[in-house]
């Protein structure tokens, strides 16, 4: 009986856009095996571990009038030797693929059995790779209490060579009903949002379970209370601003967070800066939980770049660290310029030694003041701003050596 063949083209490898030539009996319908198979792979779309042998067989229905002998085998469009092919009869052809490489793409790589004239008779996806590793580094986050996200890094080298699926669970300690996460980040990997119904004052488990078609492996599970992973929008409202005519000083001002102004919690502020033309940011740990703190020692004239960050501390008396919000957006603001550098005048040497070193030790003295207090403490702030406007206007009325001493004697029975 002579059949002629009808040649449609579909997809080999799930989510692999290669098409390829499959043919089918004229009047059906069936692209898969079927009693009226033009051509069939086995074993079909096998998973191998890496290193792994395979041999394969395309059997061709003998309506076609093939003999097996005209056949060839191609792997992702490459003609393989005829030397790894068996004729096992007339209608089937075999090939041996030794120490198989991993998979070059995820879904999978293409297999093709060929006639003669180069048409796909069958083809089958072969997955090369490995079973995943324990999932490892869980860690998770609520914004202002309201959602939780989670990120993880997949165990051991972190690559399979084949598409495997990582399922992040999570249920209440106690007596939860097992749940699963079901909104995967595209943009971030490794990652899952749960975006509500979440209980307060209740702990939770949670683990991610990672497998394929090679094996599958569970991450530890970590207990954890929403209240302990809070983290917060960024501080709102930053602005930074001269303090009068020091030239070395800014203000900076913020907000609390607008979404946790009405909860009980106790923030810890951080400030960064950094020069205009610089990357380099300079970190101020000590804020607490003012809104509000002076930087001091800049560099006059000079535009400075501002951000800040909170961290919602002992949120419903929560105990643990907490999480750092994100920096606010930088916010610029430049300190005035020096008025010696407006004029263009230098030091004046003819005020007298004494009187240059008593500005030296003044100097030396509120350095001192600054490295030793608190990075926002009003007394240093105080002192600080007395020296700096007093030397800013010394300069217009030499031989104040007199008022020196007054000041610095004052300056050190406030210190007492």
């Amino acid at each position: 009986m002579d059949i002629k063949a009808v040649c449609v083209s579909v997809v080999v490898c799930q989510h692999v856009q290669v098409q390829v030539n499959v043919c089918k009996l004229p009047h059906s319908n069936i692209h898969v095996l079927s009693s009226s198979e033009v051509a069939a792979i086995y074993p079909q779309d096998p998973a191998l571990p890496i290193g792994s042998s395979l041999t394969a067989t395309c059997r061709v229905n003998p309506d076609l009038g093939l003999h097996a002998s005209s056949l060839f085998w191609t792997l992702n469009g490459r003609r393989l030797p005829s030397s790894s092919y068996s004729v096992l009869s007339p209608t089937a052809l075999s090939v041996t693929l030794a120490q198989l490489p991993a998979s070059r793409q995820r879904s999978g790589d293409n297999l093709v059995c060929h006639n003669p004239g180069g048409h796909v008779l069958a083809g089958s996806c072969l997955y090369v790779g490995m079973p995943p590793e324990k999932p490892v580094n869980l860690t998770c986050w609520s914004r202002n209490t309201k959602d939780l996200t989670c990120r993880w890094a997949p165990g051991g080298q972190g690559e399979t060579f084949i598409r495997t699926k990582y399922t992040l669970k999570y249920k209440l300690r106690w007596y939860g009903k097992e749940r699963e996460c079901e909104d995967y980040s595209h943009t971030l990997p490794y990652s899952c949002y749960i975006p509500r119904d979440l209980a307060l004052f209740t702990p939770y488990e949670i683990w991610v379970e990672a497998s394929n078609q090679l094996g599958s492996a569970t991450s530890d599970v970590i207990t954890m209370d929403i209240l302990d992973v809070v983290t917060t929008d960024p501080p709102s409202g930053v602005t930074v601003s001269r303090v009068g005519e020091l030239e070395d000083q800014l203000s900076v001002r913020w907000e609390v967070p607008p979404a946790l102004k009405d909860f009980l919690f106790q923030a810890k502020y951080q400030i960064r800066y950094r020069l205009e033309n610089s990357q380099d940011w300079k970190v101020m740990d000590d804020v607490g939980n003012q809104t509000s703190c002076r930087l001091a020692g800049l560099r006059p004239g000079t535009v400075y770049f501002v951000q800040v960050r909170c961290n919602p501390v002992g949120i419903y008396g929560s105990r643990k660290a907490g999480i750092w919000s994100e920096w606010s957006h930088p916010t610029a603001a430049s300190t005035p310029l020096s008025e010696r550098l407006m004029s263009g005048s230098c030091d004046s040497k003819s005020s007298g030694d004494s009187n240059s070193t008593l500005r030296r030790e003044l100097k030396q003295f509120f350095s001192w003041v600054r490295k030793h207090a608190y990075g926002c403490s009003g007394m240093s702030m105080k002192l600080y701003d007395q020296w700096r406007v007093w030397m800013q206007k010394s300069h217009k009325a030499r031989n104040q050596v007199g008022k020196i001493h007054l000041f610095l004697s004052a300056s050190m029975r406030l210190m007492k």
